[in-house]
């Protein structure tokens, strides 16, 4: 009788399809922005390559409250940029577009560490050679690198698709816990929980880990498989 009704009460229902869209865009923005960075970055040493690195780490390990702290100086009604946004009719504050910025800065760290360090275990000659022959960069970039680093960037992709799931601390802090507006999955969970609805805490908790650890297992499956052939 636990799980009967859940995908028919739209108070579960509707924080686990939020979660995943939100989730869903914030690692399709991350996995961009953090592939092109972890390509760049891969074998530059020095002092200015180690301080962006540390930047592009940063919200990895820096307290959840701290990035939606930030993230309100930067977007908020009057941040640097939120005053602008303001004037043109956009507010990301209390709205769900909000929670896909705070999801995409935490998951950020994740999809980079995972993609520089693909990139880095690829044989430096084989690009040398592609350069050699006529290759731009960027035709080394989509006919070398990433094809032999995908393995790592994929596993980084799903690791952070998964934490976008559970975001809770940066999002509650710039998106709000607005039920059917901005209320995800871990957002819900927690109302659940100090409301004492224990059955509907305990629902959640369950859909939650069932698709975190599904989304894992299709990861090694398919990396399983072309590892395979």
């Amino acid at each position: 009788m636990l799980f009967m009704t859940t995908f028919d009460d739209g108070a579960v229902l509707t924080p686990l399809l939020l979660s995943l869209r939100v989730a869903g865009m914030a690692t399709l923005v991350s996995f961009l922005a953090a592939l092109l960075a972890a390509w760049l970055l891969a074998r530059k040493k020095g002092p200015l390559p180690a301080f962006v690195d540390a930047c592009c780490t940063l919200p990895l390990v820096l307290p959840p409250t701290v990035l939606g702290y930030y993230l309100i100086l930067l977007v908020g009604r009057r941040g640097l940029i939120g005053q602008w946004l303001n004037n043109i009719g956009l507010n990301l504050i209390f709205s769900w577009q909000g929670a896909v910025i705070a999801a995409t800065i935490v998951i950020f760290p994740l999809i980079y560490k995972s993609a520089r360090a693909a990139f880095e275990q690829v044989n430096p000659h084989l690009e040398n050679a592609a350069r050699t022959l006529g290759a731009s960069e960027w035709r080394v970039f989509i006919s070398v690198a990433l094809p032999l680093a995908w393995k790592g960037v994929f596993a980084g992709l799903m690791l952070a698709f998964a934490r976008g799931m559970g975001e809770f601390g940066a999002t509650i802090m710039i998106a709000g816990n607005i039920p059917g507006k901005t209320q995800t999955l871990a957002l819900a969970i927690y109302d659940a929980f100090q409301a004492g609805n224990d059955m509907k805490a305990v629902r959640l908790v369950v859909i939650a880990s069932l698709v975190c650890v599904s989304l894992l297992m299709a990861a090694e499956f398919l990396t399983s498989r072309v590892r395979r052939r």
